[in-house]
C-alpha cells in the first residue's frame, strides 16, 4: 500500500454551483499544477511559501479555461502528509471536467473513494478510527452525530485506546522480562498492580461497549412506526411532526396503502418516522400488502405510536374494548419496544371526556414500563411537542451531554468485544495464578485487537473496505 504517483479529484459535490475545489496530491502535485497555471505575479508555485493562495488562470496551451484561485500545501504540512494542490475554480461542470482531464494528461491518476484519506492514514497524519470519523463527520445531518464524529476525529476515543494499549503493553513488557529469567524465579510485574490496571481496564471497555447502542441510535436515527386502524389520523400526525404536507390526508379510510418515511431532528437527535397503512380486515389486495408492510416495520422499528381516536374511543364503549385489546397484543408481541399510546382528536373532547380517557389509558399504560399515554391534537398540533420530548426521553443523552466517548463504528465495537473476551481471559488467568508465558499470550492478543481500532495493526482487504465508502475527492 504504497502510493507514489500523484492523484486529482472533485473534491467538492459534483453538479453546477458558484465554485467547485478539485484536489491534487501526491510527491508531483505541485510541480504538475505548476506548468499549467500562470499566475497573475508571475511567480512559480514551487517558490511559494506552503498554506498560500494564488489568483492566476489555468491554461492548456494557448487556451485559458477559467480564473482560479490555486492553495498549495507543502509535504509534510497538509492533510495527506504529501505536497497538495487546491484549485478552486469556476463551478460549471464544463470547467471542471476539462481542467481535471488536462491534469490527467498530465501524469495524474484519479484518485479511488476515500484515497486522499487514507493516504493521511498511510503517511501518520491521522490513524484509523480518526479516518473512519471523517466518512461520518461528512454524512452528520444532526447535532449530535456531528458532536461525536468532531470527538473522534480529534481523537478522544484514539487516546483513550492508545492510553490502555499503552498501559497493558507496559506489564507485558516486564512479564516478557519475567520468561528471561524463569530459572531464577523473579517477578518483574507486581501481579497485584497488574489485576488493578486490568479491571480497570475492564470498566473502560464495558463503558464503551455499552455507549454503542446509544452510538448506533445516533448515527444512524430512532425509526418510530406510527400504527393504528385506518383514519385515525397518522399521516395527519406525521405531517404534524414534520411540519410539512408530506402525507396526503383524507376523510376516505385506508389512503395510506404503503408506508411513507421521513426524518427530522430532535434536540440533535434524528428520529425517522414512518407512517404505515391502517391495520384492519380488508379484502382489498393492494391494501392487505400495505397492512403486511405495517408489521415489517413494527418489527424494524424502536419505538411505536399507537394512535386511536378519542373522540371515538370515548363515546363507544365496544370499541373502548376493542381498543384494550390490540393494545395489549402490540405489548406481548413486541415487549421490547416502547410503546406511546396516543389519543388523536383531542380537540373534539369535552374536559370531563379527556379526563376520564386520561385515567382509563393510564392505568392500561402504566402496566408496563414501556408503555406510555398521551392525549393531542394531530390536527391543531396540541400536543406534538410533548410527543416529541417523550421519544427524545428514549435515548439516553447523559454520555453525549457530558462529552464521553460514545463508540458507533461497529468495527470498533466488534474488536472492543474482542478485547473484553481477551482482557477476561487475562483476569481469570491472574485469579488463578497462571504462569506468566500463558498470561502473555492473552494479553498480545488482547494488544492486537486495540491495535486494529487505530490502525496500528491492519491489512489491505480492512483498508479497502473502510476506504471504499469513501466518497471519492476525500
Amino acid at each position: 500500500m504504497i502510493h507514489t504517483d500523484t492523484i486529482v479529484a472533485l473534491a467538492t459535490p459534483s453538479g453546477a454551483g458558484a465554485i467547485a475545489v478539485i484536489r491534487l496530491s501526491g510527491k508531483e502535485a505541485i510541480s504538475i499544477a505548476e506548468k499549467q497555471f500562470k499566475s497573475v505575479s508571475g511567480k512559480l508555485l514551487s517558490k511559494q511559501a506552503t498554506h498560500t493562495i494564488h489568483l492566476g488562470h489555468i491554461v492548456d496551451g494557448d487556451r485559458t479555461l477559467d480564473e482560479v484561485l490555486v492553495s498549495i500545501f507543502k509535504d509534510p504540512n497538509s492533510y495527506t502528509g504529501e505536497n497538495v494542490v487546491e484549485i478552486s475554480c469556476h463551478g460549471s461542470n464544463y470547467i471542471q471536467q476539462e481542467i481535471i482531464q488536462l491534469f490527467l494528461r498530465q501524469g495524474c491518476r484519479m484518485a479511488t473513494a476515500g484515497e486522499f484519506t487514507l493516504r493521511a492514514f498511510l503517511n501518520g497524519k491521522l490513524d484509523l478510527s480518526q479516518a473512519e470519523a471523517v466518512a461520518d463527520l461528512i454524512a452528520s445531518d444532526n447535532e449530535a452525530s456531528h458532536q461525536i464524529a468532531m470527538q473522534q476525529m480529534r481523537g478522544g476515543f484514539s487516546s483513550e485506546i492508545a492510553k490502555l494499549r499503552e498501559e497493558l503493553l507496559n506489564f507485558t513488557s516486564l512479564i516478557e522480562l519475567e520468561l528471561d529469567f524463569a530459572e531464577e524465579d523473579v517477578e518483574f510485574a507486581d501481579r497485584t498492580q497488574f489485576k488493578e490496571l486490568i479491571e480497570r481496564i475492564m470498566t473502560v471497555l464495558k463503558r464503551l461497549i455499552d455507549s454503542f447502542a446509544v452510538g448506533n441510535v445516533i448515527k444512524n436515527g430512532i425509526p418510530v412506526a406510527i400504527v393504528g386502524e385506518p383514519n385515525v389520523g397518522k399521516s395527519t400526525l406525521l405531517n404534524a411532526l414534520l411540519n410539512e404536507e408530506r402525507a396526503i390526508v383524507s376523510d376516505i379510510a385506508g389512503t395510506t396503502r404503503d408506508t411513507i418515511e421521513d426524518e427530522i431532528s430532535i434536540g440533535g437527535i434524528g428520529f425517522r418516522f414512518i407512517d404505515t397503512a391502517g391495520i384492519r380486515e380488508t379484502k382489498d389486495v393492494v391494501e392487505s400488502i400495505g397492512i403486511k408492510r405495517t408489521f415489517e416495520k413494527i418489527e424494524q422499528a424502536q419505538v411505536v405510536i399507537y394512535l386511536f381516536e378519542a373522540d371515538v374511543i370515548s363515546n363507544d364503549s365496544k370499541k373502548s374494548q376493542i381498543l384494550k385489546v390490540e393494545i395489549e397484543r402490540i405489548k406481548n408481541k413486541y415487549p421490547q419496544k416502547p410503546l406511546i399510546i396516543v389519543a388523536n382528536k383531542s380537540d373534539k373532547l369535552s374536559e370531563i371526556q379527556a379526563e376520564g380517557l386520561s385515567k382509563e389509558l393510564t392505568v392500561i399504560s402504566n402496566a408496563s414500563e414501556k408503555s406510555h399515554f398521551q392525549l393531542l391534537s394531530a390536527k391543531t398540533k396540541e400536543g406534538v411537542d410533548t410527543l416529541k420530548d417523550k421519544l427524545l426521553s428514549f435515548v439516553n443523552t447523559g454520555a453525549l451531554k457530558n462529552n464521553d466517548t460514545i463508540v458507533t463504528n461497529t468495527r470498533h465495537y466488534d474488536s472492543l468485544l474482542k478485547a473484553l473476551e481477551e482482557v477476561s481471559k487475562v483476569k481469570d488467568g491472574l485469579d488463578t495464578g497462571l504462569s506468566g508465558d500463558l498470561l502473555a499470550i492473552d494479553i498480545r492478543q488482547a494488544l492486537y485487537y486495540f491495535g486494529e481500532i487505530t490502525g496500528e495493526i491492519s491489512n489491505d482487504d480492512l483498508l479497502g473496505n473502510i476506504f471504499a465508502n469513501f466518497c471519492i475527492g476525500k
